[in-house]
């Protein structure tokens, strides 16, 4: 993919384009924004100015404000820098309330010169063919992608990640993570997007890790996981690899083994527990209580065999109370009457879409379909009751 303007011409794409503006606007800008004006001597007084800037123009605590100033996040004296700032966001299409969020998460901003630190990154998003629009929602939603150096590191991402994305609007939207780079040297971020690619991971299944699970780049480690996700059978030029790697990476080797027991304490062996995550990688990403609910449930209750739910592991997805429970009572109600075959699956009607799982079993039986609705809606309804009140779930009689 190539980019709208390249990022070696960014700096003079900003010079001669000039579609963002630091013009001020003449009116006082306690007029354009009411938070924003300078405070009165006896607070000024208490507190040294940037303090009670933060206190009176934007709500900060008296304890919060101090610790940025401490930390020297807050380098002014006078409003006329702080102020300067907050009339580049306003000039630049930011809302009132949308600064306001913006200085809440990012105050040091207050401190920086507009033309010289704000405007390249903006022209430089504006040059990627990101709307401005765009660049508010993506600003509200982290601003510290204004905090990060535009020739060493967002350029350079650009490039990286244009590779795996489908559009440079997408490429834009990763900056959202970027506390998550923020955190890690940027040298090993880069170094382990090109060891996926080395080890033969698909882009796309970089892109989706890239999206949900961008801290994962910054692992130390990172080779190792690789390894043993291989080693479980996962191919890395599929997109089920990256799931399967989430599972591994991020969970620890202790909570993985808890996993793996629970499941061997309802009758599967390891073999089926490795099968079974090939064909679904986020199994092992059910938590510890849905896993013992569900097959307590299926066990206990239903009398069925638990291996059965190796051929459907979405099982561990579904709601308990909105869809197992009601379909469950249907299924024993037209195994007792005789009205299934012997060999008929005992998980796919748990697969169904709604309308599909009442056609099949409910109203093709027609001297039975009047009485298997009033069963299916009656434990729909009694199974929502039972989890609005945080009532016990499994001891629901189901015929």
């Amino acid at each position: 993919m190539s980019f709208i303007c390249p990022p070696n011409a960014v700096l003079g794409f900003i010079k001669t384009n000039p579609k963002f503006t630091q013009k001020h606007s003449s009116f006082p800008i306690s007029l354009r924004f009411k938070c924003c004006t300078a405070t009165t001597a006896s607070e000024s007084d208490r507190y040294p100015f940037p303090v009670s800037y933060l206190i009176n123009n934007f709500d900060f605590s008296p304890k919060s404000a101090l610790i940025y100033f401490k930390n020297n996040h807050l380098r002014f004296d006078t409003v006329e820098k702080p102020n300067s700032v907050i009339n580049f966001f306003i000039n630049n299409g930011f809302s009132h309330s949308d600064i306001c969020i913006i200085i809440r998460k990012a105050p040091w901003l207050l401190s920086e010169e507009p033309h010289e630190s704000l405007l390249p990154k903006f022209q430089f998003f504006l040059s990627q063919g990101v709307t401005s629009s765009d660049i508010v929602s993506l600003l509200t939603a982290n601003p510290r992608s204004l905090k990060v150096s535009l020739e060493k590191r967002i350029i350079p991402l650009f490039e990286l990640f244009s590779k795996f994305m489908k559009t440079n609007k997408d490429v834009v939207c990763l900056i959202r993570h970027l506390y998550s780079f923020d955190r890690a040297p940027h040298d090993l971020i880069v170094a382990n997007i090109n060891l996926m690619t080395d080890f033969g991971v698909c882009n796309s299944a970089i892109a989706r890790l890239v999206q949900s699970r961008p801290y994962i780049f910054g692992s130390t480690d990172l080779i190792k996981s690789l390894e043993e996700v291989k080693g479980l059978g996962f191919d890395p030029s599929r997109t089920t690899f990256a799931a399967a790697l989430i599972a591994k990476k991020c969970m620890s080797k202790k909570h993985w083994d808890e996993k793996v027991d629970t499941f061997k304490k309802w009758g599967w062996s390891d073999k089926d527990i490795v099968k079974t995550f090939r064909s679904h990688p986020d199994l092992l990403s059910t938590s510890i209580d849905k896993i013992n609910l569900v097959m307590s449930f299926w066990v206990n209750q239903l009398g069925w065999n638990s291996l059965a739910l190796t051929k459907c592991p979405n099982m561990f997805t579904y709601s308990l109370h909105k869809r197992i429970i009601p379909r469950a009572s249907v299924l024993q109600f037209l195994l007792m009457k005789g009205l299934l075959e012997k060999k008929a699956s005992l998980v796919n009607p748990f697969k169904h879409s709604e309308d599909l799982f009442l056609e099949k079993f409910v109203f093709s039986f027609k001297e039975e379909s009047d009485y298997l609705l009033e069963l299916y809606e009656e434990k729909l309804k009694l199974a929502k009751t039972k989890e609005k009140n945080g009532m016990p779930s499994t001891n629901i009689v189901l015929l």
